[in-house]
């Protein structure tokens, strides 16, 4: 089997945020090249070239052109450059063994920088997650094992007490958490710790340990 007949990771697909708990080193030295500093690092700037979308040709647009319309600055991001510029290519359907070529680099060194970049997207997502549920009214922990359906009064009891509406029905809710809570979440069972938190303009958001 060749190096370019092996199975590509899938464009798009990121770690679920708050439970990638180590990066992989890329083969190029790291999650960070030796003479970058990290300083401090802005999520939302990994999370913009995460989620950038361009109706250019990906097979010709300029990967430094493309990092400049989406405002990536290496000195802000949690993502080096060469992690900005693989996911950037990467999101707009361009295969590893396509990349490679452009960046004068090897398949498996993509696929490496590509991995680290998803896990830096993931845990940035996460951090905002937490920052938000430290600054939201309402936070309500859900417990292992309890039941789905008693998951709404207590979210309702808590928004009652800090005087904060949801603009949910119960089944709605139920949806969220569900939806949100991904595998923690098996029917009508939690199985794992859950963190609800709703904002002073009642959007909900959910977290799992």
């Amino acid at each position: 089997m060749t190096e370019d007949d092996a199975p590509e990771d899938a464009p798009g697909t990121a770690a679920t945020a708050g439970t990638a708990d180590a990066t992989s080193p890329a083969a190029d030295g790291g999650d960070r090249e030796a003479d970058d500093d990290p300083g401090d690092v802005d999520a939302d700037a990994a999370i913009r070239i995460d989620d950038a979308v361009d109706a250019d040709d990906p097979e010709t647009v300029a990967v430094d052109e493309l990092l400049d319309r989406v405002g990536f600055d290496a000195d802000d991001s949690v993502l080096t450059r060469r992690q900005a510029e693989v996911l950037a290519l990467r999101e707009r359907g361009l295969k590893q063994s396509v990349i490679a070529n452009r960046l004068g680099t090897s398949r498996a060194n993509v696929s490496s920088v590509e991995s680290s970049a998803r896990e830096n997207v993931a845990k940035a997502r996460e951090t905002i997650a937490f920052a938000e549920a430290l600054a939201a009214p309402v936070r309500v922990e859900i417990p292992a094992d309890t039941d789905l359906y008693d998951v709404p009064g207590r979210v309702y009891d808590a928004c009652d007490e800090a005087g904060v509406k949801v603009n949910h029905t119960a089944p709605e809710l139920m949806k969220v958490v569900s939806d949100a809570a991904g595998d923690a979440v098996h029917g009508r069972e939690v199985r794992r710790r859950l963190f609800v938190t709703v904002s002073s303009d009642g959007t909900v958001r959910v977290r799992h340990s």
